[in-house]
């Protein structure tokens, strides 16, 4: 039987290979977009952990989520420093990272903070932040240090000990840039394929030198250290900005975070909001489901399609074969092997197309891995087929055989003295 289809099959071998190449795109398709889909939402969720709660002033959780986590828009309200100490002294806080955003490099945001952010924040499966290069603000001794994210330092080209300016406004072009006060870049991060990747951070003194909330010793008459005043976040009493976008906090038992983001949204000084990230992702991404399920229905038809294909070149070609079938019903072929016959070339084509597609999919994501980060933001990566993948290869597999047995029931309907006549 392999032998006689996979002869037939090389017989009619043009066409053939034109079905076979429109189930492996087919195929690429469908597992590319499961593949993207999976991985982007196991992305998405990880993009921060071990936070348990985040806190910026009364706002929607999803506006909240956005500017904090993933630095997309504006927030119209921010919280006071005063606030910021009230969340501080509560009980069972075990770490705090004040954010203090709407300036921008270029359309790269500028996120003013402390060295907080590089020892508590924790992304992905609780992985810390790493430098690739330099260090924190800390080993500074001046306001007007950044430490730039992965991606920023190579779309911006920028390395340790480079200047930048930051500018007012989070868009791509400014025409209110703080030049007056250039930073100097002291560190770049490690990738971590996570909105930190795009970020600029600054000081919080820093952002205040530059808006005009915070003056440096020198300037009151004074001989205190800029270390000293970076490390504590102030000078003089003062906080080294008035207003702050957001604070994520952690804690000492995460069962407290309920009754501790209670407790932030009951806050009678100022009307404030505490998210749950966890909740508030998941709760984002099923806002996401629509296009999640668009890509995969329309990935869906694509593999229909390429099955229609198969179908189309299976009829076409029965009246070409209509006297191989009738040779082989004379010589006492019965119905399973003229069905046998063309259901074992559907599958042939089929198994041939979907390993085709499959080997497409591994070299696309060893090779284009790259290309897709920095051309669409996407991260995938090569690991081997999941059970639902596996399961979609399945279905294709048994859609196929069905569509085959009309096919190979014509040619068995086919009458035996039509196929060995000649027709004029």
């Amino acid at each position: 039987m392999f032998k006689l289809a996979w002869a037939s099959l090389w017989n009619r071998r043009g066409s053939v290979w034109l079905t076979v190449i429109a189930i492996a795109v087919s195929t690429l398709l469908l597992l590319g977009v499961e593949r993207i889909r999976v991985q982007t939402q196991d992305n998405f969720a990880n993009t921060i952990s071990g936070t348990d709660l985040i806190v910026g002033a009364r706002t929607g959780s999803t506006e909240l989520l956005l500017s904090s986590v993933f630095h997309i828009g504006n927030l119209s309200n921010t919280m006071s420093w005063q606030s910021y100490t009230y969340l501080q002294e509560l009980p069972g806080v075990a770490w705090h990272i004040p954010m203090a955003m709407g300036d921008s490099v270029q359309g790269f945001p500028v996120i003013a903070t402390n060295d907080s952010l590089f020892d508590y924040f924790r992304y992905g499966n609780k992985r810390p932040l790493e430098f690739a290069t330099g260090h924190n603000f800390a080993a500074a001794s001046e306001v007007t240090v950044a430490v730039l994210g992965a991606e920023a330092a190579s779309e911006l080209g920028l390395g340790v000990a480079d200047d930048l300016v930051i500018a007012h406004g989070t868009g791509e072009i400014s025409f209110s840039n703080h030049d007056a006060h250039p930073f100097k870049v002291v560190g770049v991060l490690a990738a971590t394929g996570t909105p930190i990747d795009r970020g600029v951070f600054i000081p919080l003194a820093g952002q205040g030198l530059v808006h005009g909330d915070y003056l440096p010793a020198d300037e009151h008459g004074h001989d205190d250290s800029h270390e000293h005043e970076h490390e504590h976040g102030h000078a003089h009493n003062e906080p080294p900005v008035y207003t702050l976008s957001a604070v994520l906090l952690g804690l000492e038992n995460p069962a407290l975070a309920l009754r501790l983001q209670r407790t932030v949204n009951t806050y009678k000084d100022e009307a404030l909001s505490a998210i749950m990230p966890g909740l508030a992702l998941q709760n984002f991404w099923r806002t996401l489901s629509l296009f999640e399920r668009a890509l995969v229905t329309i990935s869906g038809l694509v593999v229909v399609t390429g099955l229609l294909g198969m179908l189309t070149t299976l009829l076409a070609s029965l009246r070409e074969r209509r006297r191989e079938m009738a040779v082989l019903r004379a010589i006492g072929a019965g119905p399973v092997t003229i069905l046998g016959l063309l259901v074992f070339e559907a599958l042939l084509v089929t198994l041939g197309g979907t390993l085709l597609g499959t080997l497409g999919l591994y070299a696309v994501l060893l090779f284009g891995a790259d290309v897709l980060q920095a051309t669409l933001g996407i991260q995938v990566t090569a690991s081997l087929l999941t059970t639902r993948e596996l399961t979609l290869l399945g279905a294709i597999i048994a859609a196929a055989i069905l569509l085959s047995l009309y096919p190979a029931w014509r040619a068995y309907r086919n009458a035996l003295a039509d196929g060995l006549t000649v027709k004029i």
